[in-house]
């Protein structure tokens, strides 16, 4: 008999002693179980706040190398149907053992092994976000200067103005110190102007494509070649990719069953999808082949944008250390895994491992950011990442529970066959989605990246 105060410490617990990875009978006392939990039309502002991000701004350039907004939108409508089936799936799989996060579900179901290739890729996502956020503060600032002390910036180039000296200084002060306690759930009332943020740069591209503007550049209304139209599913991928997050958002729910669940991911989706192609569409018709990898590049340096400039910079300081936080519990789980560290060990060391690991994270994602032109390339790379919680580990989740009631039932019935099949299509194209789009964003970077056409430049 065990007792098992945190929920965290609770869920991995449960899910190692997983019924379908061993037999034995284990009881466990739960403290502190009544707590109020969160009703699904609240959970809905939870799940949009972790799918609209960074991939809002890259969303429009994603249209243009697609092949034009009805080309972008048909692909976007049949990724969003596995994208939901993938959050259903994690959410009654997660219901098997009461599971908490990503990481014991995917213990277990698919078992330790699984868990530890899900864990670094969680680590490997969480890393390279985290540059996507310091290059995206990097583009502001340059923004911000351009608009506001121009001459001085141009002329002069001071080099505590320049974008090196923005990023690093800025993120040293406003972000560094929110990354390492231990906890950072006081986070969560400044992510609500995050979301304020993204709302208000969706409202202002809209309006903007009504409003007169310049003549766009070319608008294409087809791929130039056919395999373009995977360029846009790394966006998709990493714009939708709200997994990592949904289960502990389930887990808090005060009833948790798929059927109120349902209830919170189809509006939640649907107001992604309102925004997410909103902005993609009026943000390409706006500009056409002259748009920016980041949409806010691509508009006059006035008032209301430099208002957006600021909200997304906002957002961008407060969720730097949420990602760090996921990324650095998955780095954790890796390296007591590795050290086979006993609990007394990971107690003992752990402030001296938090602040350790948390400047290691923080110092190369810093001097990858300073390197990096864009985040166009960031996000095709992560969009690939994204395609492996979306479909490769859902679908290895399924077929695992199939293999397990298989195992029960002693015969292969033809609806457990259906599901199996189910499973196998989301791990195949997963993978081919993931290897497509990871050689193609190598192939596209060696090939050199085109210059954004900015108006924020001297």
């Amino acid at each position: 008999m065990v007792s098992i105060q945190d929920p965290i410490y609770r869920s991995q617990y449960q899910a190692e002693n997983s019924p379908l990875i061993q037999q034995e009978p284990i009881v466990i006392i739960v403290a502190n179980q009544h707590q109020r939990g969160s009703s699904w039309y609240a959970s809905v502002f939870l799940v949009v706040n972790a799918a609209l991000g960074a991939g809002l701004l890259n969303f429009p350039d994603a249209y243009q190398q697609a092949g034009g907004v009805l080309v972008a939108v048909v692909i976007q409508a049949i990724m969003l149907v596995f994208v939901v089936f993938a959050i259903l799936i994690l959410a009654y799989c997660s219901d098997i053992n009461q599971t908490a996060t990503y990481q014991d579900v995917v213990l277990s179901v698919c078992g330790k092994n699984a868990q530890r290739f899900a864990a670094f890729m969680l680590l490997l996502y969480c890393f390279g976000t985290c540059i996507t956020f310091l290059i995206i503060i990097g583009d502001q600032w340059e923004e911000f200067f351009l608009t506001v002390v121009r001459d001085f910036y141009c002329k002069d180039n001071p080099w505590f103005l320049s974008r090196t000296s923005t990023i690093c200084i800025t993120s040293v002060i406003l972000i560094l110190p929110l990354c390492f306690p231990k906890r950072i759930d006081f986070l969560k009332y400044a992510s609500i102007i995050g979301v304020i943020g993204i709302l208000y740069v969706v409202h202002l591209v809209t309006i903007k494509y009504f409003r007169p503007h310049p003549a766009p550049g070319p608008i294409k209304i087809k791929p130039t070649q056919w395999e373009d139209v995977f360029l846009v599913i790394p966006t998709i991928c990493f714009s939708y990719q709200c997994h990592v997050s949904i289960i502990p958002i389930y887990s808090c729910m005060a009833r948790r069953n798929i059927r109120e669940f349902s209830k919170t991911v189809a509006v939640a989706m649907f107001l992604c999808v309102l925004n997410y192609t909103c902005t993609a569409a009026f943000g390409y018709l706006t500009f056409g082949d002259n748009i920016t990898s980041d949409i806010l590049l691509s508009y006059e340096p006035k008032l209301e944008v430099l208002i957006a400039v600021a909200l997304i910079a906002v957002k961008t300081y407060t969720t730097y250390p949420i990602l760090l936080f996921c990324g650095r519990a998955a780095f954790n789980s890796l390296w007591t895994d590795i050290f086979k560290m006993t609990p007394d060990m990971i107690e003992a060391t752990e402030r001296r491992r938090r602040i350790v690991s948390t400047l290691i994270w923080f110092i190369l994602t810093l001097a990858l950011a300073v390197f990096i032109p864009n985040i166009g390339i960031v996000i095709q790379i992560l969009g690939a990442f994204a395609a492996v919680f979306i479909f490769i580990f859902p679908g290895m989740c399924v077929l695992a529970v199939v293999m397990s009631r298989v195992d029960q039932a002693g015969e292969w019935t033809r609806k457990l066959r259906c599901i199996a099949a189910f499973a196998c299509v989301f791990i195949i194209l997963g993978a081919f989605i993931f290897g497509l789009t990871l050689s193609q964003s190598i192939m596209k970077d060696k090939g050199g990246v085109k210059a954004d056409k900015s108006k924020y430049t001297c």
